[in-house]
């Protein structure tokens, strides 16, 4: 990876941990995502399961109904989703289904992750799409922002 790759992996990710920040300011737990297309981001969500109480609203979902929203089409070819922690399952199957080119993602998730950490379901040869994985981008903020959110919800 050049520099300028490099710069442009980190400019996105502290967007989606700009995301982040807001789902941990109303509570909730601190995830962020954005879809970028030729540079330009078509989509922003942040994690709203509580506010919501829906099991579905993780930020990947949202972020990609925005995305999807905004260029008036399902299918988000040729589009990168930067996210602050590794997809779960079910939003590495609605990364599949919406043909997200890329994923970037800051921390590893070892009990739910499904692109790397237990499952890679991203670049499963069964199935009709696969995605460029990247993960550990900016990991240590990734990860700070989860850990300082639960040591809060502990100490309660």
């Amino acid at each position: 990876m050049n520099q300028n790759q490099f710069q442009i992996l980190n400019k996105f990710m502290k967007i989606a941990l700009q995301q982040a920040q807001i789902a941990y300011d109303k509570n909730e737990t601190p995830v962020g995502a954005i879809i970028v297309h030729e540079g330009k981001i078509i989509g922003k969500g942040f994690n709203q399961v509580e506010k919501l109480q829906d099991a579905t609203a993780h930020a990947e979902i949202i972020a990609i109904t925005s995305a999807e929203n905004t260029i008036g089409n399902w299918r988000l070819k040729n589009c990168d989703i930067y996210v602050t922690l590794e997809p779960c399952i079910m939003c590495a199957g609605a990364i599949i289904n919406s043909r997200i080119r890329n994923v970037y993602f800051g921390a590893y998730d070892k009990k739910l992750g499904g692109c790397t950490s237990l499952y890679n379901l991203c670049n499963d040869p069964r199935l009709n799409h696969k995605s460029g994985i990247k993960g550990g981008i900016m990991e240590i903020d990734c990860n700070w922002i989860l850990n300082e959110f639960f040591q809060k919800i502990r100490q309660k």
